[in-house]
């Protein structure tokens, strides 16, 4: 098994990927979550870091974020859908939604000209509205078009050094200068959402694939070390230090909780979140960014439809949102199954849907009600249904869902001026 932010090989082993990332499961949070997705009912969001707050921002109506992204490499597809998705129904559940178009690490990484990744990022954009993203409450936005992200960027690169970022991403003496940054510009699309300009400190989720983890624990760890105050948890309380210089304590003084002032820390006593937040509120009003470490949450890969991960550099492996719906149809009629190597085997042992690619689309994209998938999923089993009758339904589902979505992305064509798009 190999996961890193620009390869994945083999097979994919979630909960030792989650022990050696250290990423929280995800199926302790889903009793407390209102109307969760699919995704999130079925085990295919795996893990997160810090959704509870999340969940308590949704709970108690406060002010939070969705952030994620897109690379312009290649046609948008059925992998590029979940992200979509996730940040569709974060948005309907109340945040805020930031959607950036990563034509920077497209034009380095995959060597696109800046008017191609223009030309796939419209491709992108008019997706995620086709998917029901809401215009009154969402930005989205190119890199290499945002001043905000790219002079965040910078003060961020004053908190990390090479040999940091060669241990996370394994980099080399000759390794360009733009590989550096990139991850740089990334942290700063994900803390982007907490500047003064979008109402300040907030919780934001990033929806992503595991492969993505490394940026995540950066910008954790950059949004710590750029904000001038650091917390402790303590016996009823929180220890709070300056990383800036023990004057910046001073400004403290004035909060209204119980506490106690040494010459290096203030110990305040009281609700951890409430405390965090007032001194979130004062640093920001002394000019600091105040950045509460962003939550995430991981989706499992989606399978190519020929086995391996489904990626934009191979089209084999995917079915394009953009396929004409006749064709789409027919990959899935050439994407492998769970079957046995007879119908007379089948009928006799069942099917293995757990490793059918056919079965996964139905779970990721193609059933919506849990009981509907739950009856699929039973006459495979027990050898009631063979590969055949699935693909044939996949096919035409598939089919139904392309031709759909291509129709709302011509209406989305029109109503593109009535998005906040930054370009």
């Amino acid at each position: 098994m190999k996961v890193t932010p620009w390869e994945v090989e083999g097979v994919v082993d979630y909960y030792k990927l989650m022990d050696e990332f250290g990423i929280s499961s995800f199926s302790t949070l889903v009793d407390r979550i209102p109307n969760p997705h699919r995704f999130i009912r079925r085990g295919i969001i795996f893990g997160h870091r810090d959704y509870d707050r999340i969940i308590d921002a949704i709970r108690s109506r406060k002010s939070w974020a969705v952030m994620s992204g897109f690379m312009p490499s290649g046609s948008a597809h059925f992998g590029h859908k979940m992200t979509m998705e996730e940040i569709v129904w974060h948005q309907k559940m109340g945040g805020m939604a930031f959607v950036a178009i990563a034509d920077m690490e497209a034009n380095f990484v995959r060597g696109l000209s800046w008017a191609k990744t223009r030309e796939i990022g419209f491709q992108y954009i008019k997706s995620i509205i086709a998917l029901g993203l809401d215009k009154n409450n969402s930005i989205i936005y190119f890199q290499s078009a945002s001043r905000k992200v790219k002079d965040l960027a910078f003060e961020l690169s004053k908190e990390t050094n090479f040999s940091e970022l060669r241990a996370i991403y394994g980099f080399e003496s000759e390794t360009p200068i733009a590989r550096f940054y990139i991850p740089l510009v990334q942290a700063a699309d994900i803390l982007q959402p907490q500047l003064k300009d979008f109402g300040g400190p907030k919780p934001v989720v990033v929806p992503v694939g595991a492969d993505q983890d490394p940026h995540i624990r950066l910008t954790r760890d950059l949004a710590a070390r750029s904000s001038i105050f650091s917390f402790e948890k303590i016996e009823n309380g929180v220890r709070i230090r300056s990383r800036k210089g023990v004057n910046y304590l001073e400004a403290l003084k004035g909060l209204n909780f119980e506490k106690k002032i040494y010459e290096e820390h203030l110990d305040v006593f009281g609700d951890q979140r409430e405390i965090e937040d007032a001194v979130r509120c004062v640093e920001v009003e002394i000019g600091g960014f105040a950045f509460v470490p962003p939550s995430s949450i991981y989706h499992k890969f989606m399978t190519g439809l020929l086995g391996g991960k489904m990626s934009s550099s191979k089209p084999e492996s995917y079915i394009s949102l953009f396929d004409k719906p006749e064709d789409g149809a027919k990959k899935v009629g050439k994407a492998l199954t769970g079957g046995r190597a007879t119908a007379s085997e089948q009928r006799q042992l069942g099917g293995e849907p757990d490793k059918c690619v056919v079965f996964e689309l139905f779970a990721y994209h193609l059933i919506e009600d849990d009981r509907d998938l739950a009856e699929i999923k039973e006459n495979c089993l027990c050898g009631k249904t063979m590969c055949g009758n699935c693909k044939k339904l996949a096919a035409e589902l598939t089919k139904n869902f392309l031709s759909e979505f291509q129709e709302r992305v011509n209406e989305a064509e029109s109503k593109l001026d009535e998005y906040e798009i930054i370009y």
